[in-house]
């Protein structure tokens, strides 16, 4: 029942999310169920989540993969190995808006993640999408906060010893997507590559215009299934 009504409460909203990497327009509302919302700043491009602004001094070790054993999002870890990168600062790829900022435990550890609005340069259409970054070492941001592209929003973790030290980075086109399994299908339609997505829209151009998005608006967050 509560992930019928949060399912409903955005589609109400009309924060719709991308199918295949092609993210639908954001249309917004009058208020979310808490009535929290950010005006929030079109992003004028994304660069990557650690060695900014291109990856310096890093490396993909791990990518998205929907299939079993499935991993949903990218894993950045230091040149040196092992947890040479302990600590090391954690970026925000684009302008846009903290949505989550907590320690989700389990295998998570801490988690921001940030909805990012951006012009789709083909149609000229405002789109909606959020990036994820997890087990952080420390959060350098808040619920609620405004960040700008290059901004650091905490430091490279271990999730507590569970892992060698790594950045595990994420990109959401649908926005009831949280830390865990929510029910929601793990699919292109709600899972993207994300360095795919950076060099697609790795400079876009710059304008004032500014976006109404809700700060919360995700659904329960359950911790049962693997990254």
């Amino acid at each position: 029942m509560v992930r019928l009504y949060h399912i409903f409460l955005t589609l109400a909203i009309g924060l719709l999310w991308c199918a295949g990497g092609e993210a639908a327009a954001v249309t917004m509302a009058k208020k979310t169920a808490d009535g929290k919302w950010a005006m929030v700043p079109l992003a004028d491009g994304f660069d990557y989540p650690v060695g900014k602004p291109n990856g310096n001094g890093y490396y993909r070790s791990r990518g998205l993969r929907l299939n079993v054993p499935r991993h949903m999002g990218e894993d950045w870890n230091g040149n040196s190995g092992g947890n040479s990168d302990l600590g090391d600062p954690v970026y925000t790829v684009g302008h846009g808006l903290v949505t989550y900022a907590s320690d989700a435990r389990g295998r998570w550890g801490k988690v921001v993640i940030v909805r990012h609005a951006f012009r789709e340069p083909k149609t000229g259409k405002v789109l909606c999408c959020q990036t994820l970054y997890g087990h952080l070492d420390r959060i350098d941001v808040k619920l609620g906060q405004i960040v700008k592209r290059g901004d650091q929003v905490g430091t490279i973790g271990t999730n507590r010893g569970m892992y060698p030290a790594h950045l595990h980075a994420e990109l959401h086109f649908n926005v009831l997507v949280n830390c865990g399994q929510q029910g929601i299908p793990k699919t292109a339609r709600n899972y993207g590559h994300l360095s795919r997505f950076i060099e697609h829209y790795r400079r876009l151009r710059p304008e004032s215009k500014e976006v109404k998005l809700p700060i919360g608006c995700f659904l329960p967050y359950r911790d049962t299934e693997g990254l």
